[in-house]
């Protein structure tokens, strides 16, 4: 004889599954990064079926893995720039002139290593450089960096004259093969360095307590100062961070490539902007986080990679970021809103 349903079990059972699913959906819905890992399934989707799976070939994914993290590298920093209130448009600027002191040392026969250090330290000086200049002199820092940015590209096409000059990499094998090598004659080296500094930059935004001081600092200065915070002193840092980033790439791209060029970073400075934003980054600082940071830095050169493969003009990179950008923030709008709804 079959027994009689149980209607409040059943009851039971389905307030059960729907408590269950919405904790699963504030869980999902309550991290930032959420809305950018969708829209980065979608773009590999969309990339591998439309260019018939000539973007998710091994070979071209060979060259995302080798070329993709020089400009993530840098997005990081400028993503947690950004946190803080500030921007940076400098960057391709700062990175091709630190590719040219790197090639000058090079060319005396100074001891590659060296010369790696010594442009590390020039790019976390041009760095200091532009916070000083906002924080002391209270210049946004919009109109610092598009000064340093035309100062610093300038240099670098003088004293260049424009033209390329050859790095050997047979001078210092271990140089180049830490820098560009490849792991297991697999992976680029390049991909370990972006994973490297993506987790220091996710440690110290997120559990540091000088990650504290950005996300505060860019949420309200001037309560960040009323706690005993210096303002100046984070913002700086943050801009000394991407100097050293962007010197960091110089040093490793001329590695890659053998040569020095005077067009290295050109554009770079937008796409970083555009590659935080992406992420989740607001423009207004204080609201930010280094994973959604890190998704949309790898949002970015898989758009222009993908844009290859599909055979779309390279003048619609232009139009794709933009909608890419938008529908970001949209989405992001929207998932706030399903979080509230939930909440």
């Amino acid at each position: 004889m079959r027994p009689f349903p149980n209607k409040n079990g059943q009851k039971v059972k389905q307030r059960l599954s729907r408590d269950s699913k919405s904790r699963f959906v504030k869980l999902f819905f309550g991290y930032q990064s959420s809305s950018i890992f969708l829209v980065l399934i979608g773009l590999i989707l969309l990339f591998t079926f439309f260019s018939k799976y000539r973007f998710s070939s091994v070979a071209n994914i060979k060259v995302l893995l080798a070329l993709g993290p020089e400009f993530s590298i840098i997005a990081l920093g400028v993503g947690m720039l950004m946190v803080s209130g500030e921007f940076d448009l400098s960057v391709g600027s700062i990175l091709v002139f630190c590719s040219f002191i790197f090639i000058r040392l090079f060319e005396t026969g100074i001891n590659l290593f060296l010369a790696g250090f010594i442009t590390l330290g020039a790019g976390a000086l041009l760095g200091l450089l532009n916070g000083l200049i906002t924080t002391k002199a209270h210049i946004p820092s919009f109109i610092t960096t598009l000064g340093t940015m035309m100062l610093w590209r300038g240099m670098a096409l003088i004293l260049s004259q424009g033209f390329t000059r050859p790095f050997n990499p047979e001078v210092l094998p271990l140089f180049s093969s830490i820098l560009t090598g490849k792991i297991g004659g697999v992976l680029p080296v390049q991909v370990i360095w972006f994973g490297v500094f993506g987790l220091i930059l996710w440690v110290v935004l997120h559990f540091h307590k000088f990650g504290n001081w950005v996300y505060a600092t860019g949420d309200n200065k001037e309560a960040a100062r009323a706690m005993g915070i210096n303002t100046d002193r984070v913002k700086t840092i943050c801009f000394m961070i991407v100097g050293i980033l962007c010197a960091f790439v110089a040093v490793s791209q001329i590695a890659r490539v053998s040569t020095f060029s005077s067009r290295a970073g050109d554009g770079w400075e937008l796409r970083a902007i555009a590659a935080s934003v992406v992420g989740g980054t607001s423009l207004m600082g204080g609201i930010g986080s280094m994973v959604g940071i890190f998704l949309g830095s790898i949002t970015i050169p898989i758009i222009e990679n993908g844009l290859v493969m599909l055979r779309i003009s390279y003048f619609w990179t232009y139009i794709i970021f933009g909608l890419v950008i938008i529908l970001s923030v949209l989405s992001s709008i929207y998932l706030k809103r399903r979080k509230l709804r939930h909440d």
